[in-house]
């Protein structure tokens, strides 16, 4: 008859069969949606308010189950209605594949897409059950349940669903299940000789901090927009977590923003901070206070550098401050001086990285924002030099027939290669994962997931790339750094870098094509044309400004580097700040340019035709200027005419006043119009012109200056013509004498010539005066015109 364990375990097998075949049997009832279900299952697709039990998996230890080994399974139920949960217990479900594994990809997608208990996730093993007793409306209780593997019946190796579920009454009636919660379960896995190289992003990005402004003092003091980086790089931060999880994994590719670098490195020393609505303004005593995260930074900085410079790691530099190829692409086409900047950018951050870490890096990347994709997206990555192109496998979809995962790597064409991380496995890690059901539900489908892709092609290797969004938070961070270390424990990952994924032979069958299009839910966060039209427009009034001061190189470099950083894809997320930001590098270049300027003046009174007009100009920079002069102008030059330009050179916060003669011709007002130019060969108008009135009084009048005018010309045409008379008269004289010595006297000659002498002879001595008046009159009419 056999022993009595015999017996039992004999018991045991047949009672797990007809429970089996009760899941069966029910997740048939299911699906032709016709007879009642057993007590063992649940309905397909039930209302909400037949499961109040809200269950969680909080652990799975160990996360990767050996033969003849146990699981521990924790976790929480809450109820989550409006009744109690009577005699409630918690179980575990042996699942019904445990004859065949999960294979493929879509099965697990299958499984995780369940929101209700359904037979096919198996039945409970029987006599494993934890006790709970009631739970009332709103609370929880917290479970912690073991299993053998022999229990779970698990037969061959490979990737097994894991489900719990909780057991009870709620309402009166009769005992049902409540709730379930499901993860999976990789068992029996031996290492592969092909290991799947996993490359993980790991990104050292900061929506930017530093301002465009500097204290006036030696130093140039830098200055935060805010001092929230302080807490972030302090022990328990998320950059301070960043780090010291990166730093424990192996062949990590570091992504760095070269601008954070450099705010941090401002930060070792003293930097002060704006406040609160003073975006625009120059930094002052008065509208900063001192920062506070000079030790933070030093500590951090010294970490960083000690991480990234561990054997095996790589370091990409990002374009300084990380622009926004996405937006540039398709907002700032035809925008002068972005190709120029974006040029200088990824020089500036290569430079800026290797000089902060004092390690090589790689300068080759490009990272759009999301890891989207498009054409042109990928011209302006060409830009900044980004051979590789850190891509979303969602922005370059597979073929529909393929029945595999290909590898990363894939030419797109102009010397480019996309480097695709894989939606799924990456999607994993795109939230805060802030708890441990959260965490553990990561990792268990991270490692299922890394598992079934080794095997899809045991003896081929292939990469596998990992893009975590930007602001990868230290949650998350350290479940991503988990599932790698626990798939790389179980010998089917290999940890690589990412130029190690991005050389590995492409797979002919993997897809290449780069869209046309952009998703519209991305664009609606993109930097407006608008926008970027503005912050390149500060390029101008910026070289306009550099070419008065005296020490340009104190405003170049913190200009030149905000304007970049008013691009930054850091603002994708935080678009009201950014928003701030660019206004502030805005309304601060207007302040700097006004502040060398004409004041305004109020109308003023010139007696006399013959004055000065002083003009004021103040320079309120803490350096001086010069390469200007000060251009007066009358609207009315026939009225008032002023001296030529007067060059202008003023020390750091003086002012100086100017004198211009001017010659006033009649009474009135005149409009005069004062503004500064800049000088040399293409000289332009400098800041706002200052318009104002001149009231000349005391002038004599016009009608005096006519009459004058012609008594003079009377006065001399007489004596000209008295002149002109007494010559004639002795020509005649000789006549005379000669006529009486020649016995001759022609009359009519003598007196034809007298007439044409005295009206019109050649000297001209009756034209001249007519000619005088009628300058004369020309004159009187002149001075009428607008009088």
């Amino acid at each position: 008859m056999g022993s009595a364990p015999a017996r039992v375990r004999r018991a045991a097998r047949a009672r797990r069969t007809a429970r089996r075949l009760g899941g069966l049997l029910a997740a048939g009832a299911v699906l032709l949606c016709t007879a009642a279900l057993p007590a063992a299952a649940a309905p397909a697709a039930p209302a909400a308010p037949d499961y109040p039990a809200a269950m969680s998996i909080g652990t799975v230890t160990p996360a990767t189950a050996g033969e003849n080994g146990t699981v521990t399974i924790t976790g929480q139920v809450v109820n989550a209605g409006r009744e109690p949960l009577k005699s409630a217990h918690v179980g575990v479900r042996a699942p019904l594949s445990g004859k065949k594994p999960l294979g493929t990809r879509s099965e697990v997608a299958s499984v995780a897409d369940r929101s209700s208990p359904t037979g096919t996730d198996g039945t409970d093993v029987p006599g494993i059950q934890i006790q709970l007793g009631d739970i009332g409306p709103g609370q929880s209780h917290d479970f912690s349940i073991p299993v053998t593997t022999a229990d779970l019946e698990l037969s061959r190796p490979g990737v097994y669903e894991l489900a719990v579920d909780v057991w009870g009454t709620a309402g009166g009636g009769h005992e049902r299940v409540l709730g379930i919660a499901r993860t999976f379960l990789p068992y029996a896995v031996e290492a592969t000789p092909k290991q799947t190289q996993v490359s993980v992003v790991w990104p050292i990005t900061h929506a930017p901090e530093l301002v465009a402004q500097t204290m006036p003092d030696n130093d140039q003091t830098p200055v935060l927009r805010d001092d929230s980086l302080a807490t972030e790089l302090a022990p328990g931060g998320r950059l301070h977590r960043l780090v010291t999880t990166g730093a424990a994994l192996q062949n990590l590719t570091w992504a760095v923003d070269p601008d954070l670098l450099d705010t941090v490195y401002a930060m070792t020393r003293p930097y002060r901070v704006q406040k609160p609505n003073t975006a625009g303004e120059s930094a002052r005593d008065d509208n900063t206070v001192p920062g506070a995260g000079r030790d933070a930074a030093t500590a951090w900085l010294a970490l960083l550098r000690t991480a990234v410079a561990t054997a095996g790691h790589e370091v990409v530099s990002l374009p300084y401050a990380d622009p926004d190829l996405a937006s540039i692409a398709h907002n700032g086409a035809g925008l002068p001086g972005v190709e120029t900047a974006l040029r200088k950018a990824a020089t500036a951050g290569r430079l800026t990285t290797e000089g902060r870490l004092s390690v090589d890096v790689k300068s080759d990347v490009a990272w759009p924002y999301q890891g989207w994709l498009d054409r042109r997206t990928a011209a302006t990555a060409r830009t900044v030099g980004g051979r590789l192109v850190l891509v979303d496998g969602s922005s370059i979809r597979e073929s529909g027939s393929l029945e595999y995962t290909p590898g990363a790597a894939r030419p797109i064409g102009e010397g480019q290669t996309a480097v695709v991380a894989d939606p799924t496995v990456s999607g994993l890690f795109q939230s805060d994962l802030k708890t441990a059901e959260a965490k553990t539900s990561a990792v268990q489908r991270f490692l299922v997931e890394t598992l079934l892709i080794t095997r899809q092609m045991p003896e081929q290797q292939r990469g596998l790339l990992v893009l975590p969004p930007r602001n990868l938070t230290g949650d998350t961070a350290e479940a991503l750094a988990t599932a790698v270390q626990k798939a790389q424990q179980g010998g089917w990952v290999a940890p690589a870098a990412l130029h190690t994924v991005a050389a590995a032979p492409a797979d002919p069958e993997a897809g290449t094509g780069v869209p046309d299009g952009y998703p519209q839910e991305l664009a609606a966060s993109e930097l407006s044309a608008a926008e970027l039209g503005k912050t390149t427009s500060v390029q101008a009034g910026l070289d306009k400004l550099m070419l008065i001061l005296t020490q340009p190189q104190r405003v170049r470099g913190p200009f030149s580097a905000a304007m970049v950083r008013s691009m930054s894809t850091g603002w994708r997320e935080q678009a009201r700040p950014g928003a701030s930001y660019r206004e502030g590098v805005q309304k601060y270049l207007g302040n700097l340019t006004a502040a060398v300027r004409v004041p305004d003046k109020s109308e003023i009174t010139l007696p006399g035709d013959n004055a000065t007009l002083l003009i004021s100009v103040k320079n309120d920079l803490n350096q001086a200027v010069g390469n200007l002069e000060l251009r007066l102008v009358s609207t009315q030059l026939n009225r008032l005419n002023v001296g030529p330009a007067e060059p202008v050179v003023l020390d750091g916060t003086t002012s100086r006043t100017f004198r211009f003669p001017a010659e006033a011709q009649v009474n009135g007002s005149v409009q005069m119009t004062a503004q500064l130019w800049t000088t040399g060969p293409n000289p332009q108008a400098y800041g706002e012109p200052v318009t104002f009135k001149v009231e000349v009084t005391s002038v004599a009048s016009g009608v005096l200056y006519v009459i004058g005018g012609g008594v003079v010309l009377m006065v001399l045409a007489g004596v000209r013509f008295y002149l002109q008379r007494k010559k004639h008269a002795a020509a005649a004289t000789d006549a005379d004498d000669a006529e009486a010595e020649d016995g001759e006297a022609p009359e009519a000659d003598a007196a034809g010539g007298a007439r044409h002498g005295g009206e019109g002879s050649g000297d001209g001595t009756d034209a001249d005066p007519a000619s005088a008046l009628d300058d004369a009159d020309r004159a009187a009419g002149d001075e009428k015109v607008g009088h």
